[in-house]
């Protein structure tokens, strides 16, 4: 019998994606790393087994309300797991953030700081005492009701509304309407007014221009349009909005990311005047610590911020006390440079994760398997130290530390390694290794045992010439002030730095308006989707392809099936219970709202009698099951098909399911399903190529293969810039621009810049160093 005491976590028989049955004992209270190429399954492993599994355990000790849809959320496919202590799971979170969300929300510094201002700050002279919440821009008891605790208030302006007032109404002076029947709508309400919609806009009375574009008012009046012929013309009530009333309304509530960013172009944006852009009530702006306010003190970096934290009582003292212990980790972990008001959407996924972390070294947990997801996206090398430092101290606690990771310094620092594959998809699935990192040598099917071991500089590749120069500058934002950069045209650039150096910034001023770019095309780490009903093949075009090859077959046109009886966002072949979805929503009352699949189509997402036509053998439902290896085969004659496949899997995603949602993908998997699209549509002259970090959540062998692609858009005559902190990346670059020489404010400006050979014996640079250590 075995002991309770076990002290290993043993996995029998885990099935969970692409897992073949797999058999694993890992240690407790050891720094394991999960290795392997992009989906050889050892995410599926760490997170969709050893966590899913935790998380069932927890969900069986609480509510009965929510054990009751336990087997709606679904037990991990496995045998039995044994050993498995309590787990915490740290996950790049793929959702995008709200604008009220920031560093401070994150980490809850913003409430330790509001309770210090509360207690212990300086009120005026008969002022009462607020409660913390006064001091949240986020409650209504603290936000300014000027802009409700936004701290930006938008205008419009009759030449943004009407770009070319030499159009009349109906010729679409007003560009800030809406298309199609809502915007002749609403030119049909002015005509019944008695506006004039056929004289151009230039010529209309000034009071009328006003009034069109920026009345409260909205009269009701009964349209009688003006149709076709041989349409039945029907009047109607028509109500009018404003063209401001309308894009206000549009930008406020649209869940639409596209109408919000149409609305936004006719917006322009300032501080409030009220609040001055704190985003906070007067009454709490009055109330100081060491003479500053809490908006002030929020804006600092999170590294000055605790040099201001002494004086006051003693309540004062044990609250700043806490706060300083608290903002210790953040700065251990190389985020000093950000302040408490940063806005969460501006980071990257790699600073959530790792401020996400920073609370967990707080927590004071032990006995806890920690599952983290590549904790080194976004690192510089030099931050990369730190984070095993905090790591180890993780483990120190008494904790269990899982991470699924790419990044080989973070492997050669491991206690342990699990390592699967040997491939992706199919072809993985295996376990391969699970020992002390050094006798991982040993297993030649290893993949990562080719890069650990081998740390000889790859081949040197002969520096191009630039055939021009792209000139960025001066750019003064956020913490760059007036610099100037220069891109070379028709060759690989790379931007490097300590994370907050400016990076992001620099390329981000790189535009269609700067002279020369002609064509930009901007490969970002954003979700291609934000439901599950977004996925691989909608995003990529191929779902079109797809769907007519089945309307295309014998017994769709039987039945009269047509190419939208194949989609499951439009009702007709779709199942009508998870309206196409595959799944659907379960409250958990007070826990997070969760997917479950589909009661009755079990996530295939279509009804029975869509799924009886097949072609070849496969359903709809099972074509978009495939992985695109797969699929590869199985459309191998079917040319539009073809060629997007191509593409994904020159990009290295050949193990991603066609169906697999939006939800489910990494950044870096984003990043590179959008890269794939872009370069399946062929070329069309000169293109600038922006990349922001292209090769995170890639294995070394991965990152080979996505070079050779980069370089061969090079080679065809294009530009491609990445922000990158790969250095055998950054070595094979023609340029490199290294900013810092830290982050925030001590970082944006140019250290060094030229071809890294240079670059690596730049005195100053903190990348410097670590290039030179790869260098051929």
């Amino acid at each position: 019998m075995r002991s309770p005491h076990d002290p290993y976590d043993r996995v029998r028989g885990a099935r969970e994606h692409n897992l073949k049955g797999v058999d694993v004992d890992i240690p407790r209270d050891v720094l394991a790393v999960f290795t392997g190429v992009s989906g050889s399954g050892k995410s599926s492993l760490a997170f969709g087994t050893v966590y899913a599994e935790a998380q069932r355990r927890y969900f069986e000790s609480v509510a009965p309300y929510a054990r009751r849809l336990i087997h709606q959320v679904g037990a991990p496919k496995v045998g039995e797991i044994t050993g498995l202590p309590p787990a915490v799971s740290l996950q790049q979170r793929r959702a995008a953030p709200t604008s009220r969300s920031s560093v401070g929300t994150v980490t809850n510094l913003s409430n330790s700081l509001r309770m210090l201002f509360s207690r212990a700050g300086t009120y005026p002279p008969g002022a009462g005492r607020l409660d913390s919440d006064a001091f949240s821009p986020n409650t209504a008891a603290g936000a300014c009701p000027a802009c409700h605790g936004l701290g930006q208030v938008h205008e419009t302006t009759e030449e943004l509304l009407v770009p070319d007032p030499s159009l009349s109404v109906r010729e679409g002076a007003v560009a800030a309407w809406p298309g199609a029947w809502q915007g002749k709508n609403l030119r049909d309400i002015l005509d019944t007014l008695g506006y004039d919609v056929d004289r151009p806009w230039r010529e209309l009375p000034a009071e009328q221009r006003a009034w069109i574009l920026f009345t409260d008012e909205q009269p009701v009046v009964t349209v009688h349009p003006v149709r076709d012929a041989d349409r039945i013309q029907r009047p109607y009530q028509g109500t009018y909005t404003s063209a401001r009333r309308y894009v206000l309304k549009t930008f406020s509530d649209t869940k639409s990311p596209t109408l919000r960013a149409k609305a936004e172009r006719f917006l322009t944006s300032a501080p409030c005047p009220a609040c001055g852009g704190s985003r906070l009530r007067p009454e709490a702006l009055a109330v100081t610590f060491g003479g500053r306010t809490i908006a002030e003190l929020a804006a600092l970096p999170l590294t000055d911020l605790a040099g201001l934290l002494d004086g006051g009582d003693e309540t004062a003292r044990v609250l700043t006390a806490d706060l300083k212990s608290r903002i210790a980790p953040v700065v251990e972990l190389g985020l000093g440079y950000l302040s408490l008001d940063r806005a969460t959407p501006t980071l990257s996924a790699g600073e959530l994760q790792r401020l996400r972390l920073a609370t967990q070294l707080r927590s004071g947990l032990f006995g806890v398997v920690y599952v983290l997801d590549e904790p080194s996206a976004g690192l510089h090398p030099a931050d990369t130290e730190a984070l095993l430092t905090v790591l180890e101290r993780l483990k120190a606690a008494g904790n269990s530390v899982f991470v699924v990771e790419h990044h080989l310094e973070v492997v050669r620092g491991a206690d342990w390694v699990v390592d699967v594959g040997p491939g992706a998809g199919e072809h993985g699935g295996r376990v391969l290794y699970s020992g002390p990192p050094a006798e991982l040598a040993s297993v030649e099917e290893s993949a990562t045992a080719a890069f650990l071991f081998d740390e000889s500089p790859g081949p040197a590749r002969a520096v191009r010439e630039p055939r021009g120069w792209l000139t960025v500058g001066p750019v003064t934002r956020h913490n760059l002030r007036a610099v100037t950069a220069g891109f070379p045209l028709g060759a690989f650039t790379a931007v490097t730095g300590v994370s907050g150096s400016g990076k992001s910034t620099l390329i981000g001023a790189l535009t269609e308006d700067v002279a020369g770019v002609g064509r930009l095309v901007r490969v970002d780490q954003r979700p291609i989707g934000r439901t599950p009903r977004s996925n691989l093949a909608t995003y990529t075009g191929l779902f079109d392809v797809v769907r007519k090859v089945f309307a295309g077959t014998e017994e769709a046109r039987a039945r009269g099936y047509g190419a939208g009886r194949f989609s499951f966002n439009v009702a007709g072949g779709r199942c009508e219970t998870c309206q196409g979805e595959g799944f659907v929503s379960v409250e958990l009352l007070f826990l997070p709202s969760t997917y479950a699949p589909c009661p009755d189509c079990g996530g295939a997402r279509y009804n029975p009698e869509t799924l009886q036509v097949t072609y070849r053998g496969r359903s709809i439902a099972d074509v978009l099951d495939l992985t695109v290896e797969a699929a590869a085969e199985f459309f191998a004659d079917a040319p539009g098909a073809a060629r997007s496949l191509g593409t994904l899997l020159d990009v290295g995603l050949g193990y991603l399911r066609l169906g697999q949602p939006a939800t489910e993908l990494s950044g870096g998997e984003a990043q590179r399903i959008k890269l794939a699209s872009e370069l399946q549509r062929g070329r069309r002259g000169h293109t600038l190529y922006l990349l922001d970090e292209p090769t995170t959540g890639l294995h070394p062998a991965d990152v080979e293969v996505l070079m050779e692609r980069l370089h061969g858009l090079v080679d065809a005559g294009h530009t491609v810039v990445v922000v990158e902190h790969d250095m055998t990346v950054v070595a094979g670059a023609d340029w490199v621009i290294d900013l810092g020489p830290g982050g925030g404010d001590r970082g944006g400006r140019i250290v060094a810049a030229g071809p890294p050979q240079r670059v690596a014996g730049a005195e100053g640079s903190a990348t410097a160093p670590y290039l030179a250590r790869v260098m051929p």
